[in-house]
């Protein structure tokens, strides 16, 4: 049985929302498919706000691969570089789904956004989306986003899944000597495609992500369960995480990814990785994408936001 709501969610919108999907769930993602996860998905995406404005904001094909990216400039002069990676369980996300969360961030931290279109699960498995996040971050890092016209530092930042793939991509970048970005934000990010932490359990139904929809994701991107435990998919499990970049880590209060980005933070910490953590009171799964829905929602990324900003001014 999922906790009692009231009063343990930060407003009563949020508590509606949560009500309301406790009351109609929808069907399991490994029941519902991709496809139709992705035309829901859509829906949602067209359904909501496009959100504020950016003067600038361009689709472009980026790095030695060609990867699909949108660019968003908030204005003309020299700007550091937020590569966005976008969650969705390595499946269903895309630069829609995270349109009005890059135009926020764009706006809120005062800097250009680059959002990865990477190669989703099913149809392309690990590890062909971290291989097309490290080109991205490769290319920026080694000038290429100078024909963009981005000048300043490039820093990664990733919500849910897309932080499990700004992690594995800093953890590949170090592996390979560089150039590293020069922090990375992660955002309620999946570190451990096991599920083992206590929060996978505790907070496995009725709070909006279900832990087996999560599951099942992770099912689509690395099929051989015997490689889910592997650092190279699960950086909680990394045996060094020492020469990492900086890093500002939030999680969510009533999130199953809660426990597993909370005990990557502290790893962070244990390796001497400079690092600034919090967990979200009374904040759910998703809250970068639910700020029409929750004015704490909104506050929440506002905070994250605000924390871009005084990592780009640290690391300028």
């Amino acid at each position: 049985m999922a906790e009692p709501i009231a009063p343990s969610l930060a407003d009563a919108e949020l508590a509606a929302f949560i009500e309301a999907v406790r009351q109609d769930p929808g069907p399991p993602a490994r029941v519902v498919g991709a496809a139709e996860l992705r035309r829901t998905q859509r829906l949602r995406a067209e359904a909501r706000p496009q959100g504020p404005e950016v003067p600038h904001v361009e689709d472009l094909t980026v790095g030695s691969a060609a990867v699909g990216a949108r660019l968003y400039r908030p204005s003309a002069e020299s700007l550091p570089l937020v590569v966005f990676l976008h969650g969705g369980m390595w499946t269903i996300g895309d630069l829609e789904s995270h349109d009005r969360a890059c135009r926020r961030l764009a706006l809120g931290a005062g800097t250009a956004v680059l959002s990865v279109d990477f190669r989703r699960a099913p149809e392309h498995p690990w590890p062909a989306a971290v291989d097309d996040c490290v080109d991205v971050i490769r290319w920026a890092g080694s000038g290429g986003a100078s024909s963009a016209g981005i000048s300043g530092p490039t820093v990664v930042m990733g919500d849910s899944s897309g932080g499990n793939l700004a992690a594995l991509a800093c953890l590949c970048l170090r592996d390979e000597g560089g150039p590293l970005p020069a922090a990375q934000i992660l955002v309620y990010p999946n570190t451990d495609l096991t599920l083992s932490c206590p929060s996978a359990r505790s907070k496995a139904t009725g709070w909006g992500l279900r832990t087996d929809d999560v599951a099942w994701g992770a099912e689509q991107w690395v099929p051989d369960p015997s490689r889910r435990g592997d650092p190279r998919v699960s950086p909680l499990y990394a045996v060094d995480l020492g020469g990492l970049p900086p890093a500002v880590v939030v999680t969510a209060e009533h999130d199953p990814l809660r426990d597993e980005g909370d005990a990557y933070a502290a790893r962070l910490v244990d390796a001497g990785v400079p690092v600034s953590h919090r967990c979200e009171a009374g904040m759910v799964h998703g809250f970068l994408t639910l700020d029409v829905l929750s004015p704490a929602a909104a506050e929440a990324g506002d905070r994250v936001f605000a924390d871009v900003a005084g990592l780009l001014d640290r690391v300028r």
